[in-house]
């Protein structure tokens, strides 16, 4: 396979690592900027709003630039947003870097999973499609422990200036590499959002908003959680982060090959199910600190699971339109961590942040609502394997 993928996937690994980044040092960039903690969140809520809504409408605005040139373009924007970050001394700049961030960031991933689509051979392309996909996969595994360190060991800018430099590195990469690849045709918004009009699609692309919300509520919030709950320090959550990413990567992989021996709609409500339990049980887990690793290990195994199995779903319904599916079902994912990271902070502001868990549930519960309608109808032999 073209070793220029592994260039696409580090660049996917990077701007992943800038959204998750600054969920590991909410405490640290509330105590720098003078803001609460609920205020800090809202930068991870406008990072994945933004993230959601920008690649469609920013790709038919560039729809006739080269696909090279665009990405150096879009990178360029990335390391500027980035650095905005490192000058942040005050709320509303931060804000601003991560709009920047956000919205070059999810041009970015799409054009490098176009490119690893185009520059191999037609054997490899899902191959090289999830390798991309699998870099924001990594960044959870390695980016965020490694940006909590640092934020610790420094300050909460050091991160950013990682990612900034490594964006130069990326950029030069792309220039020396990347061959020139011609635009395709771009598809109207109205109608990538006309195949919403199937029921079926529509409630598995809520199924997975309602799963990512409910799981953001808390976890856009763990490092200040666990602070107070557990009374962790900034190297155990730095360890904490990385056996959480450990098995948020392995779920993926565990899940998907559960859907193939069991069933795509058994391993959903499953995993649906068994992530609400979870994170209803996890309050109650705090008082004993070794419970609550096996709890975590748990909650990354599931919280990214549902994945596979839904756009496996959704593939089979509508393989005709599978490349918007996907999109679309990448903007609801994002949406949902949105909406979670609004809900937390604003769970913090009236209530408490240990609240965050149930309210949660609440969500995981819409989720297992909506898999129930987008499965219902479907014959069983033909969806499910018999254990």
């Amino acid at each position: 396979m073209d070793k220029r993928v592994y260039l696409l996937t580090t660049i996917a690994f990077v701007v992943g690592m800038a959204e998750l980044i600054i969920g590991g040092i909410l405490d640290l960039v509330a105590e720098d900027l003078q803001i609460t903690i609920s205020q800090a969140g809202l930068s991870i809520t406008i990072f994945a709003l933004v993230f959601a809504i920008s690649a469609p409408i920013l790709l038919l605005v560039c729809s006739k630039i080269e696909r090279k040139r665009l990405t150096i373009i879009g990178l360029v924007v990335f390391f500027v947003g980035n650095i905005i970050a490192v000058c942040s001394f005050n709320f509303e700049l931060l804000i601003l870097s991560r709009i920047v961030s956000a919205a070059s960031g999810s041009l970015v991933v799409v054009l490098c999973i176009n490119l690893a689509s185009r520059i191999v051979e037609q054997a490899y392309r899902g191959r090289a499609i999830g390798l991309v996909v699998m870099g924001t996969s990594a960044s959870l595994v390695l980016g965020l422990p490694i940006g909590v360190l640092l934020g610790n060991l420094f300050q909460w800018r050091t991160p950013f200036i990682l990612i900034a430099i490594l964006t130069i590195l990326l950029m030069i990469g792309v220039f020396l590499y990347m061959v020139q690849v011609p635009p395709q045709k771009a598809i109207p918004l109205k109608e990538q959002l006309s195949t919403l009009k199937n029921n079926k699609l529509l409630f598995a692309h809520l199924t997975t908003f309602f799963f990512l919300a409910g799981h953001f509520t808390l976890y856009g919030y763990l490092t200040p959680y666990t602070k107070m709950m557990l009374n962790f320090s900034g190297m155990t959550i730095s360890i904490l982060y990385f056996v959480y990413g450990i098995s948020a990567v392995s779920g993926g992989g565990i899940a998907g090959l559960a859907a193939d021996r069991f069933g795509l709609r058994r391993v959903v409500f499953i995993v649906i199910t068994l992530l609400a339990t979870t994170l209803f049980i996890i309050p109650f887990s705090v008082s004993i600190v070794s419970l609550f690793w096996v709890i975590l290990i748990v909650w990354g195994i599931l919280s990214w699971a549902i994945t596979p199995p839904v756009q496996t779903h959704i593939l089979s319904l509508a393989q005709d339109t599978s490349d918007i599916q996907q999109s679309l079902n990448n903007a609801a994912l994002h949406f949902g961590i949105a909406f979670g990271t609004f809900v937390g902070s604003i769970v913090i502001k009236f209530l408490s942040l240990e609240y965050n868990a149930h309210i949660g549930v609440v969500f995981i519960l819409l989720s297992l609502i909506s898999a129930v309608i987008s499965f219902r109808g479907e014959v069983k032999s033909l969806t499910e394997k018999p254990i």
